[in-house]
């Protein structure tokens, strides 16, 4: 379980990263949208494990170029909360393909075939008898 001072950080910098990607890290991501979907900090608070999230990306291509660039970051980081932290956490990113998992199982279940039960409206009235 995490403590809150390792929940205060993990909220500061997912919050701060989001940003980097947004600004600093654009000539990095293009036009992919990048989001910090969640930060895990050790207890020490000198590693950040970072979930991103892409949209509008080859998610490989821009996860290996994300991780090429993790020092660049850690700098953008390091400038951004610098001043409030002793220690800039390493960065070590993760995808996060929870959101493409869910679009994929969308689509399957908009193709199943499921047919109406006509028996259901008759349960229903059964209940309230």
């Amino acid at each position: 379980m995490e403590s809150k001072r390792q929940q205060k950080y993990s909220k500061l910098i997912q919050k701060e990263l989001g940003e980097i990607f947004q600004r600093e890290g654009k000539p990095l991501v293009g036009k992919a949208m990048v989001t910090v979907t969640r930060v895990l900090i050790s207890p020490d608070l000198g590693v950040a494990k970072v979930n991103l999230s892409f949209l509008l990306a080859d998610n490989d291509a821009l996860f290996s170029r994300i991780n090429d660039n993790k020092g660049q970051i850690r700098k953008f980081l390091g400038n951004r909360i610098g001043k409030s932290v002793r220690i800039i956490p390493e960065l070590v990113f993760y995808l996060d393909e929870s959101a493409a998992y869910a679009q994929h199982m969308d689509e399957v279940i908009s193709k199943l075939d499921i047919p109406e039960d006509a028996d259901e409206d008759e349960s229903d009235d059964e209940i309230n008898d």
